[in-house]
């Protein structure tokens, strides 16, 4: 059984800035682009939450929602620095560690001796740590399962911590909501509401094999997660699965023939040079380009491909631009499916 702590920095980007920025204490704080510019946020507050906005927004649309916010550029240098601090503190309990980004990780703690190897205790202590360290604050989630710890770290948010012991999976799961089960998005959301699943508790009153058949292979890890089934370890290596480019227009572009020049004469170019290394020790597997539309609607449309081809990519990006029906579109990007690689995954050998 193991003790796997999903630790969350609490709104990561504008936390580094408001520290190191007393002034925007008590204030709505986003990091992001600027509005004029067709600027996207990259995290906000929970101050500017409170006003409806959210990471991913629009600049001009979160602006329109909270006049008041401030918006700052982001500093990646400073959030790298900090990331590598939390990441130092990490390693004084485990070795076993997963990052998922700068701001955010998987740890296994069944093996760490410290408070009689409680990893609710040790989570806690790991949080105080940070804190000290780099005077921002963490949220955690503890559980035998990695996904029920993402679930977890997210329910005591900011500056908090829940766990979910063994033999307290199944009740959890009982009135969990399908919508907070990492890989349930807004579409397969309205689809299990269409056909009558709410929870994780609903999902157990059908069967895997209408799951499979509704939702395909997720049908199964669906099926798996509601009956608290995830037996993924926390891994020490993580595999690149694609490489990509993608451009935001500061003008919605709704000519097909400039897209297509686009692509070719600056997205193309670049994916070349950044997935030429990952192609040659991997190989690839598909070539996909994906369409924002000006109602920031997006689609993706992917082929089977072992070389980056134009011919391929225009195509495939003619094919996505018919499915928005004649509306502008807003960002385009293009990428490529990386071959499989050997993973280097730690199987690991309680209290809770």
């Amino acid at each position: 059984m193991r003790k796997i702590a999903h630790i969350d920095m609490d709104a990561f980007y504008v936390s580094v800035e408001i520290r190191d920025n007393p002034e925007l204490i008590g204030k709505p704080v986003a990091v992001g682009g600027k509005s004029d510019r067709r600027g996207v946020l990259s995290t906000c507050n929970y101050i500017a939450r409170q006003y409806g906005v959210s990471s991913a927004m629009p600049t001009s649309i979160a602006l329109k929602k909270c006049p008041d916010l401030i918006v700052v550029p982001g500093r990646m240098a400073v959030y790298k620095e900090t990331s590598d601090v939390i990441r130092a503190i990490f390693e004084r309990y485990t070795d076993i560690i997963e990052p998922l980004s700068l701001d955010e990780a998987y740890l296994d703690l069944t093996e760490c001796p410290l408070h009689k190897g409680s990893a609710t205790l040790i989570a806690q202590q790991i949080r105080m740590e940070i804190f000290r360290e780099t005077g921002l604050t963490a949220s955690a989630g503890i559980a035998p399962l990695k996904f029920i710890a993402k679930v977890a770290s997210d329910l005591n948010k900011p500056n908090g911590q829940y766990t979910v012991t063994p033999d307290k999976v199944l009740e959890f799961l009982d009135t969990l909501s399908l919508r907070k089960i990492p890989g349930v998005g807004k579409v397969t959301s309205e689809k299990l509401s269409l056909l009558g699943f709410e929870t994780c508790g609903d999902v157990r009153t059908s069967t895997e094999a209408f799951l499979v058949g509704h939702f395909g292979k997720y049908g199964r890890v669906l099926w798996n997660r509601c009956h608290g089934i995830d037996e993924r370890a926390v891994q020490t290596t993580r595999i690149r699965k694609s490489v990509g480019v993608e451009r935001t227009f500061e003008n919605d572009v709704s000519e097909l023939s400039q897209m297509i020049l686009i692509m070719k004469q600056k997205l193309l170019p670049e994916l070349e040079r950044r997935a030429t290394s990952y192609i040659e020790s991997r190989g690839m597997n598909k070539l996909g380009v994906k369409v924002k539309f000006s109602d920031f609607q997006q689609t993706t449309k992917e082929q089977a491909a072992n070389a980056i081809s134009g011919d391929i990519l225009e195509q495939l990006l003619i094919e996505a631009v018919k499915r928005g029906n004649g509306k502008p579109v807003r960002l385009l990007g293009v990428h490529v499916g990386l071959g499989d690689e050997p993973s280097t995954t730690t199987q690991l050998g309680f209290e809770f």
